[in-house]
């Protein structure tokens, strides 16, 4: 059973930053890709970004331009850099394993990061 922990969520204003990390308890190397979802109150899990572990990254169009994913296949680790943050980010943003933009695993415990106005 894999296990997801994801942190760094914060509450932040409108324009700021953050960066969240997920801790993988496997090995990810082989894993292709790993990305991160966000969860934004009464809604479904929303998938934003996905990394290779050869570094090719995609976005989806609410966050292209603003976050950025990085991998580190040594450490298990996914972290997203956010900037430019809005309000309409706010929600509780998981990490996991991606086939096509569906997640493969069961759900960590998520980090939740606030944007205010």
């Amino acid at each position: 059973q894999v296990q997801l922990v994801e942190s760094g969520g914060g509450l932040v204003q409108a324009g700021g930053s953050l960066r969240l990390s997920c801790q993988v308890s496997r090995g990810i190397s082989m894993i292709n890709p790993m990305g991160w979802y966000r969860q934004a109150p009464g809604k479904q899990h929303e998938y934003l970004a996905r990394i290779t572990s050869g570094g090719t990254a995609d976005y989806a169009a609410s966050v292209a331009g603003r976050f950025t994913i990085f991998r580190d296949n040594g450490n298990n680790t996914i972290d997203l850099q956010m900037n430019s943050l809005k309000p309409e980010d706010t929600g509780m943003y998981f990490c996991n394993a991606v086939a096509g933009t569906r997640p493969r695993w069961n759900w960590g415990p998520g980090t939740q990061v606030t944007v205010s106005s």
